[in-house]
Order: C-alpha cells, then structure tokens, then sequence
C-alpha cells in the first residue's frame, strides 16, 4: 500500500479527511439548528453569538444588516417571547458545501407565527415558509454564520391558508433602519420567486441561471 506524508497510507488519509468532512457539515447543522432554537424562544443575544465579528444578516424585505452588533441591535427590536406569541422555525432539508474554512448551506424553515393583539384580541396565527441561503466561516476552530440571507417565499393566515392569498412579508423596521438595501429585490407569494441555489446540479453539474 503506497503511504502518503512519509507515514499514512493512501486510504487511511482519504478516511480522516472524509471523517473531517463529516464532522464539519454536522457542526454546521448544529450551529444553524441551534440558531433556529434560540430564535424560536426569542433568546436574541445567544442568537447573536452564533455569528463571525464582520457577519450580514438579510431577513426578507428588511434590508441588510452588516456586523454582530449591529445584527444584535436588530434582533432585539424583533418581538419578545410573551403569553399568546408563538416564533416556531422548523429548519428542514439542510444542503451544506464544505470549502475548507468556509461553506454554504441551504435550508428551508417551515414558519409557525402568533403575534399577541394589543387591544386584548385573539393573537394573529400565522403560517410561512422561508428558504435560507447561508454563508459560514470556521474562526479559531468553531464554524459560525457569515452571512445569514432568509427569502420570506409567503406568509399566509393560518385560518384562511394560502388560498386567501399571502401577507406580505417584513419590510425594514422604523426603529432599526438597515445598513443598506437588500441585496435580492423580490416579491413573496402569490408571486413567484426560486431563491438562488448556491451549488449546481448533482447529477448535471450545471449551475443555476435565473
């Protein structure tokens, strides 16, 4: 068996590198599942730890938001975790590119939403599907969010479904103004947006043209 670096040989370097691999695309997941977790219970600074010192951040029509701090200032204007408000985002379909420090990921977060009503009305249910194109970068040995970009795709009442139409998704917030404008101009349901496929084909190896 021919040895590589003067000592390993062929298969057993090919398996601690698919190993590395392995272990990379697992703790980009539980960094992007742990994301989702502590958004779910509006637990806003442990949301901003998750992210590089220089990250963006791009939630729908919001604009975009450059650096942790400023990402931090901005999730704390999002709405607290109070009796009568649900913020579930179930993240599905996880498809990461490993790059050496840095990587990609897609994923789809199924959204489940009750705003409380001031005037002591019945909160507002919501139903949503976004899809999340991710950027990451490893930092000292620990892999965190470089750029978060979530495509709001709809937004729905959860009693009158999609068929009544969509709501439209957030636009920037008075109070936090973003850094500059979205990068991606689009419309959410009913119009129809594919957000961009940061990978090709598997099985074609041809890129995405929109």
């Amino acid at each position: 068996m021919r040895e590589t670096n003067g000592n390993m040989p062929d298969s057993r370097a090919d398996l601690a590198r698919r190993i590395a691999l392995i272990e990379d695309e697992r703790a980009i997941i539980r960094l992007q599942t742990a994301y989702g977790y502590y958004v779910d219970k509006a637990q806003w600074d442990e949301a901003a730890d998750l992210f590089a010192p220089d990250a963006t951040l791009e939630i729908a029509a919001r604009g975009l938001i450059c650096g942790q701090a400023r990402i931090r200032g901005y999730l704390k204007c999002l709405p607290s975790l109070v009796p009568g408000a649900v913020f579930n985002h179930m993240q599905l379909q996880p498809l990461v590119t490993l790059d050496g420090d840095r990587a990609m990921g897609r994923w789809r977060a199924i959204m489940e939403v009750a705003v409380p009503d001031a005037s002591g009305q019945p909160p507002r249910a919501l139903v949503g599907e976004a899809t999340y194109e991710n950027a990451y970068v490893r930092e000292g040995g620990l892999w965190k969010i470089a750029r978060l970009h979530c495509f709001v795709t709809y937004y729905a009442d959860w009693h009158e479904g999609l068929a009544a139409g969509g709501i439209p998704m957030g636009t920037a917030l008075p109070e936090f103004p973003p850094d500059a404008p979205q990068t991606v101009a689009y419309q959410s349901y009913p119009g129809v947006f594919i957000p961009p496929y940061h990978y090709p084909n598997p099985v074609t190896g041809k890129a995405w043209a929109r």
